[in-house]
């Protein structure tokens, strides 16, 4: 049986956030979103190599804001509710440190009521390139300033800010800048190619 990923689950019962928090910690093992219309989305996990490459992207992000303290660095096992009542989990997110402090400490501890500044999605074998477009506008509709979509089928970086047209690096062959919302941030993205 070829199951297309995400599977959807239409509005079987249009769940509150707390509700939709409590289901996703009774099913743990699956990965869930729902989308802005309240329809739940089985995600399926990632091959071993793009667990690698992304856990590789999570530690630059990671250890570039350590040293900078700028803000907050999260995985993809985080989902954040979105303006638009979609809750999401970017393969890597940063939010910057002031937005975040404003967030209260039960907020933190849900699904946090935040579009991050700076996301990336990695696309999986498993993963349709349409749906990670329209999930890549939709947080550029909510507020994020910076997205990378790396599509490691094509070997192309498409770049996403507000109100500027799609930038497409069409190999992974140089280095990437998250300026100016991660100053000093550099990715060489012939590490994907591992």
């Amino acid at each position: 049986m070829d199951l297309e990923f995400p599977v959807v689950l239409k509005k079987l019962a249009l769940m509150t956030d707390d509700e939709f928090f409590a289901f996703c910690r009774a099913n743990d093992p699956l990965e869930l979103e729902r989308d802005k219309n309240g329809n739940i989305l089985i995600v399926s996990p990632t091959g071993s190599k793009t667990g690698n490459i992304n856990l590789i992207l999570v530690s630059r992000v990671f250890l570039w804001n350590e040293e900078k303290g700028a803000g907050y660095a999260f995985d993809s096992s985080t989902g954040f509710k979105l303006p638009s009542g979609a809750i999401r989990s970017p393969n890597v997110a940063w939010v910057q440190k002031d937005r975040w402090e404003a967030i209260s400490e039960e907020q933190q501890e849900k699904f946090a009521p935040i579009c991050p500044d700076f996301i990336i999605e990695l696309r999986s074998t498993s993963d349709d390139l349409t749906y990670l477009q329209n999930k890549m506008e939709e947080y550029r509709e909510n507020g994020c300033v910076l997205g990378w979509l790396i599509d490691r089928k094509s070997q192309q970086v498409f770049i996403y800010r507000p109100n500027q047209p799609i930038e497409t690096i069409p190999s992974f062959a140089q280095t990437r800048a998250a300026a100016p919302v991660l100053p000093g941030f550099m990715f060489d993205l012939t590490l994907l190619t591992r």
